[in-house]
């Protein structure tokens, strides 16, 4: 029978995946697992030395090891052993794990209901005894297997690998124990490999995995024979004197009969009132809010309403919505702030009523059916955005409302791409780095190798050319999309109604052994029928938070985000004049071009720009900008597509408008509509020419001409490249304006609120600080009596917060604040090293201080404390060293200080303002008091030299030669295909920063001018790619 197992070590992960597959294929699936049973107990973790067996594990390459573990292979017959596979898989991840998931014989006694068990290859048990002699152990292991499983479900393992000496003589006496035991017989065969041909890129994946090339010595390798999968017919050959092993494998095979339920929604029962049903429970707190959404009882609003509340109660899905429903509620009762929605789930009016999303449908003319159709009934998707730094609390909210056994976060899979592929096998297989550098780079982002040969001309000669380059290429198409390792999946979290492990293994995240994830991907999770829900955390939700919380301090303003006027004229300003740093999704430059020339005038304009400023539809923007002013005509292919159309001046943006014209001119229900969208989304041509077919059909019978109707569906094919979620585009164009609004209303709070957002990312920080600057707020420098933690609102200013300066950490951070806060303000130098006696001030934290000017305020001269950095650092050891004899506690006289003397010399040596400049820009990341270019600024005026901003802002592309000047922040160096160098390098000037592209000509001139932090005037031309500017630097001179 064509039947085929899965036996991964030591866990499931591929189970369900197989399942699918191997259903689809034809073939049956046994679901199993080649376990790792530990020596003695799970609970002992440490290397076997003196085991029961006294002897250490031999290796099919004649090698030794300690290993504290042998391997059994497990099966499952039925649901019962499903489930206890899964029960084994869990607690050894859990319990077991030490170097490797372990289960012991008390777990396999406690879990062997429907199992079946092979003794295992050479690293089985009885194998390893057999090696080393122990015949009579081996007898009783058998036995003892035979009574954990139970007659006829316990098998003896012979395999055949002529070249691996061991297994002629373990098959020897596998054979003698079981004519005398009476333990039938099973032939294997141990794949690693599908095809023979396959092991040498196997060989070369483990050489990746263990960090080995191919040609060490003494690594784990499975050279010595063939592990590929067999026919039947080479088993037969091969087992010709023992027919019954082979006839076994078959019985097994009809024996294992495991069904997985898939596609069952398996939703998790909401905790409800008595008397009520999860549906009644349901309409009746969508009635109860309505009335907080909707003044009046509109008939349009309410039908509706009843509409979704009949197709949720048809499709079983009131448990889904109150579940999501009352963790949103719980997080805004908590003050996290939670986006307005994300994808299709705006589409449904009872999600606005009930607050999960923040957008009217209605209003908007969102669409129920894009996120549930009632002609197919599948599991609701509502994905929800948090703050960034708040997400764990909601991960424990649900864990302790639903408990913690049913509630995981889920795994997810890094796979090999194309580059890391070429770059670890070349590795590997020990050719130069040169060779992988060079492949690599050759590669396109978005295209695998099969796809880069093809259209990358310069590899694909390469490949031809190059017998090296051939070979590494063969070998890295082999590894290309190999699962590479396991992780925590971003924002997943799987919510069961039962306990999980009775429908999924669990483990430890490699990265966290405090989290505990799925064994299985999210798509497994869903074809399972559980509750998965994304939990995504949104940066800007955080920068709306902390502005809400910094009004509320420094205003004693209660804004409630969701309830601010969506028509404000001065957040539409800055929509207009493209000044939309750290606005969501607007922030970009191409986008800042485009809004120049939109100018905004209301909401449906940020939507559609959200909607098509991606690859595809971004070149319809310009279209969509002319019709908006009446510089192009726009006209319809037949009059009823106007009201569908109108919005987005007759240019087809959304999917919606798609399902809208089949609906109104095909007179589809929006659930077929959706099937259509669905059906253009895939391109299958019979799906495509049906649904052609039916619409056409359709709009000739409402009156539309053959000819017309056939025009219109031309339209369709291309919204499968262009058309965009509609509900998705509402929703973050609206986070879009609410950050808009409060960098236009609380400009300082917003801007602070930025700075926090970005504190560590040195380079983002000093680019908001020019732009605040022109916001006419002014960043004020770290100051050891005025500044906080983090960036904070000074007056009308932002005072620098102590976390941003380098060498200065959280601890010694919060020991000023808090010093500070208890007793006042530091009064000089010697107060604040007497009341600060942290161990974190040392010479480095302390050296950083001075020279970023945190202690200017204390009437401190940085060259004075820095040439008594000694002096200072042994006052400051001496006072902890006392505090640490007295135990914390103060003298006799009641006082913090000592009987150390501060003896400050005073130092001729003075700091100019370049040094102080250069540690501003060392600790800081940026210049903060005063900008080295300010003392060029009449050679600058002479030259002609424009702002940065100035260039960008007019636009010029390619038109006519301009200077600009600053500091080189960033240069990246890379060699042409010819081989010669050529440079990336920003270019900073007082607010703007600019990449420069330096030709091998121009670098050539001068290579030593082009280094970090050299001062240039650069003269070229702008050039716009893809909507980002670069300046083409023609030449550049040195300011001196």
């Amino acid at each position: 029978m064509d039947a085929l197992a899965l036996t991964d070590h030591g866990n499931l992960y591929g189970a369900v995946e197989f399942y699918k597959k191997a259903v689809k294929a034809g073939i049956k699936p046994i679901l199993g697992m080649e376990a790792y049973v530990a020596i003695n107990s799970r609970f002992e973790k440490q290397l076997s030395k003196n085991n029961n067996h006294s002897v250490p594990h031999r290796t099919a390459n004649g090698g030794r090891t300690k290993e504290n573990y042998f391997h059994l292979t497990l099966l499952s017959e039925n649901e019962a052993g499903w489930k206890n596979l899964i029960q084994l898989s869990t607690k050894a991840h859990l319990e077991g794990f030490y170097y490797k998931p372990r289960i012991d014989k008390e777990l396999l006694r406690n879990h062997s209901g429907g199992l079946i068990a092979l003794s295992g290859c050479l690293g089985g048990e009885i194998s390893q005894l057999i090696l080393n002699g122990d015949l009579k152990k081996a007898e009783e292991v058998v036995k003892e297997y035979r009574e954990i499983f139970g007659p006829g479900n316990f098998f003896l393992e012979i395999g055949f690998h002529p070249n691996i000496k061991e297994v002629e003589k373990v098959n020897k006496e596998i054979i003698g124990l079981s004519k005398k035991l009476n333990v039938p017989l099973v032939a294997t065969q141990d794949i690693h490999y599908a095809k023979s041909e396959d092991a040498e890129y196997h060989d070369i994946l483990l050489a990746v995995q263990t960090g080995n090339k191919i040609d060490d010595d003494d690594r784990l390798t499975l050279r010595v024979d063939d592990f590929s999968m067999k026919s039947p017919d080479d088993m037969i050959s091969a087992f010709k004197e023992f027919p019954e092993a082979v006839e076994n494998t078959v019985k097994i095979a009809e024996r294992c009969n495991v069904k997985l339920n898939l596609n069952q929604i398996r939703l998790p029962k909401f905790s409800i009132p008595e008397g009520e049903t999860t549906t009644s429970y349901l309409e009746k707190i969508v009635r109860e809010k309505f009335g907080q959404k909707f003044s009046g009882a509109n008939g349009n609003i309410l039908e509706r309403l009843n509409y979704e509340l009949d197709v949720i109660k048809k499709t079983g899905f009131a448990d889904y919505f109150l579940i999501v429903q009352d963790i949103v509620s719980w997080a805004k009762s908590h003050g996290i702030v939670i986006g307005p929605g994300r994808g299709s789930a705006a589409g449904s009016l009872v999600s606005y009523v009930l607050g999960i999303t923040d957008v009217d449908p209605l209003k908007y003319e969102l669409l129920f059916e894009r996120f549930l159709n009632p002609d197919r009934i599948q599991m609701p998707d509502i994905d929800i955005d948090f703050t960034d730094t708040r997400r764990d609390e909601i991960f424990s909210y649900v864990r302790q409302k639903y408990g913690e056994d049913k509630v995981a976060q889920i795994i997810t899979f890094g796979t090999m791409a194309a580059r890391a592929a070429i770059r670890d096998a070349g590795r590997a297989m020990g050719f130069s780095y040169g060779l992988g550098d060079q492949i690599a780079k050759l590669i396109p982002p978005a295209l695998n190798l099969g796809a880069s040969l093809k259209h990358v001309a310069e590899l694909s000669q390469l490949y031809k050319d190059n017998s090296d380059a051939k070979k590494l290429i063969d070998a890295a198409r082999h590894l290309e999309g190999v699962a590479r390792h396991a992780s925590v999946h971003a924002c997943g979290l799987v919510i069961a109604p039962e306990p999980l492990t009775n429908f999924v293994p669990l483990q430890k995240a490699p990265q966290n052994e405090d989290i505990i994830i799925t064994q299985f991907e999210m798509h497994s999770i869903e074809d399972l029928g559980l509750l998965k829900m994304d939990f995504l955390g949104l940066r800007n939700l955080t920068i709306i938070e902390e502005t809400l919380k910094l009004i509320r301090d420094e205003k004693n303003e209660f804004l409630k985000i969701s309830e601010i006027p969506l028509d404000d004229e001065k957040a539409f300003n800055i929509l207009k004049e493209g000044e939309t740093t750290g606005v969501f999704q607007l922030e970009s430059s191409g986008m800042r071009h485009y809004l120049k020339e939109l100018k905004p005038t209301e909401f449906e304009d940020i939507i559609a720009m959200v909607a098509l400023y991606r690859p595809g539809p971004m070149e319809l923007i310009p279209q969509y900008i002319k019709r908006k002013y009446g510089k192009e005509k726009v006209s319809y292919i037949h009059p009823k597509l106007e009201p569908i159309l109108k919005n987005t001046y007759g240019i087809g943006v959304y999917q919606e408008q798609m399902m809208r014209i089949a609906r109104d001119l095909a007179g589809f229900t929006l659930a077929e509509a959706d099937t259509l969208r669905k059906a253009i989304g895939k391109k299958i041509k019979e799906l495509l020419n049906a649904q052609k077919e039916k619409l056409i059909s359709g709009m000739i019978k409402n009156g539309i001409e053959e000819k017309i109707a056939k025009e219109i569906w031309e339209l369709f094919p291309p919204f499968a490249k262009y058309g965009f979620n509609r509900s998705h585009a509402a929703c973050y164009a609206l986070i879009a304006y609410q950050t808009a609004y409060l960098k236009a209303r609380y400009p300082i709070e917003f801007a602070t609120s930025l700075f926090n957002a970005d504190n560590g990312d040195v380079e983002r920080i000093s680019f908001l600080i020019g732009e605040v600057k022109k916001m006419g707020i002014a960043v004020l420098a770290p100051d050891i009596n005025k500044s906080f933690a983090n960036f904070a609102p000074e007056d009308k200013n932002i005072r620098f917060g102590l976390l941003a300066i380098k060498n200065v950490g959280g601890n010694i951070v919060s020991a000023i604040i808090e010093e500070r806060q208890r007793g006042g303000p530091f009064e000089n130098i010697a107060d604040f090293l007497n009341r600060v006696r942290h161990k974190d001030l040392n010479k480095k934290s302390l050296e950083s201080l001075i020279k970023a000017g945190v202690l200017d305020s204390l009437d401190a001269d940085r060259g004075k404390l820095l040439a008594n950095l000694e002096e200072l650092l042994r006052y400051s050891q001496g006072l902890k060293k006392d505090q640490s004899s007295q135990n914390g506690q103060n003298n006799l006289f009641g006082s913090n200080y000592s009987n150390h003397k501060l003896n400050l010399k005073e130092s001729s040596a003075l700091i100019s303002k370049k040094e102080k400049l250069a540690w501003e820009k060392e600790l800081l990341g940026l210049y903060i008091s005063d900008h080295p270019l300010k003392d060029y600024g009449f050679k600058l005026t002479m030259n002609k030299v424009k702002s940065i901003k100035d260039l960008i802002s007019n636009g010029q592309n390619g038109n006519g030669n301009w200077r600009i000047a600053g500091v080189l922040t960033k240069i990246q160096k890379i060699v042409t295909k010819t081989g010669k160098p050529m440079l990336f390098a920003k270019l900073e000037d007082f607010n703007d920063g600019l990449e420069m592209i330096v030709f091998t000509d121009t670098f050539s001139k001068n290579p030593s001018l082009w280094r970090e932090n050299n001062l240039l005037m650069a003269e070229g031309r702008l050039s716009w790619k893809d909507s980002e500017p670069k300046f083409i630097c023609q030449s550049a001179v040195e300011l001196a």
